[in-house]
């Protein structure tokens, strides 16, 4: 049965450095979530796969976390503009790992057995590009992604190129840390690209969402002001206490562009931090008159599906920007896991138990989930 918590992480696994003998004793097979029938009627089923080896510049991580993202939904509908999983040879999504190293490759010197890792949407770099020079990683010509190009965190056992696996620092327990690999690390570098000020209004469509809400919290700690848009009194409420000045419920508003223009100073607000693909349609909306407003675009709609722009005089007179940011660099999430460890990132989840896997899938197809889903491999 799935269990629900909300802003704190009491019973959470920490995966500090003291393994059990069970950590060491690398079976030859563990479970892992396994897409069925790729495409548009995909479903999730928990197979037995076999432990990977490390090669000599890699490290093999045991997960005790993964989250569920819904960009794990796009790769197994193959609903984007990118080769399938399966073109890569890929049956298990995920990219939002927390767990620990349990055995390394013959050449790695920078970890050890029993140090916490995390497994994060860009598996590995070129190292070598003007991109990968200037914290852009995600766009390296030569990258690759976790659970797209190579097996993802739904399998509990998985590799990582020892240079570029992310470190988790022992003040932050692993139901905070998966989800920070993405979603949160994610919405913090849009926050950073969209320039904005102290006292700036930022609305979140969407913002209930297992990426907005953490959006909110983030933004809350950079000295923003958020709006959350959403429906339901669990997310309002979910909302309010991360850090929301306000919530719009966009069932029960009556206009809910003017209600938000209203709350911003009756001008409209700064950004716009798009999660969730059906608010492109009124994210330009959102920031009335606002000069210099910024629309970010971090939600990933299904290719052909969705179309994002107005009249080119608003841009003009209104110095108006469309800007996308896609996933974010190292630095991008230790940021993260630092504002979480001076607790102004917490954790806001649903667990489920490897089994319950499929369930949480399902439940995020159809936006049943406050927060991010969470599974927990030892559950």
């Amino acid at each position: 049965m799935a269990t629900t918590a909300l802003n704190t992480a009491h019973h959470a696994i920490v995966g500090a450095h003291d393994l059990s003998s069970a950590y060491y004793q690398i079976p030859k097979e563990c479970k892992a979530g396994v897409v069925v029938n790729e495409g548009p009627n995909f479903f999730v089923q928990i197979q037995t796969v076999l432990v990977p080896e490390p090669g000599p510049d890699e490290v093999l991580i045991r997960l005790n976390v993964t989250g569920v993202c819904f960009s794990d939904i796009h790769f197994m509908r193959g609903d984007l503009d990118l080769p399938p999983m399966s073109a890569f040879g890929v049956r298990s999504p995920g990219h939002e790992g927390a767990g620990i190293v349990v055995k390394l490759g013959n050449n790695v010197k920078n970890w050890k057995v029993g140090d916490r890792a995390g497994i994060k949407p860009v598996w590995d770099i070129c190292g070598t590009c003007e991109f990968c020079w200037t914290g852009r990683d995600a766009f390296c010509a030569k990258s690759l992604h976790a659970g797209l190009m190579k097996p993802g965190s739904y399998q509990q056992y998985v590799l990582s190129p020892a240079r570029y696996t992310m470190p988790i620092p022992d003040g932050v327990d692993d139901y905070t840390a998966a989800p920070i690999m993405c979603s949160a690390s994610t919405v913090y570098r849009s926050l950073v690209e969209a320039r904005l000020t102290p006292g700036d209004w930022v609305a979140f469509p969407g913002g209930g969402g297992g990426v907005g809400i953490q959006g909110v919290q983030i933004a809350k700690a950079m000295g923003l002001r958020p709006i959350v848009i959403d429906s339901g009194d669990e997310k309002r409420d979910l909302g309010l206490m991360c850090g929301a000045e306000h919530f719009v419920d966009f069932k029960k508003s009556a206009d809910v562009t003017a209600e938000v223009v209203c709350l911003a100073d009756g001008v409209g607000v700064h950004a716009v931090i798009v999660t969730a693909p059906g608010a492109y349609s009124k994210a330009i909306d959102l920031v009335g008159k606002r000069i210099s407003a910024k629309v970010m675009c971090i939600g990933l709609p299904a290719k052909g599906t969705t179309h994002l722009g107005c009249e080119p005089s608003k841009f003009c007179f209104q110095n108006l920007t469309i800007s996308g940011t896609l996933v974010a660099n190292l630095s991008d999430i230790s940021r993260a896991l630092e504002f979480a460890s001076r607790g102004l990132l917490k954790p806001i989840y649903t667990v489920y138990g490897i089994e319950e896997l499929p369930e949480a899938v399902e439940k995020l197809k159809q936006g049943q989930v406050a927060g991010r889903a969470i599974i927990d491999f030892n559950k």
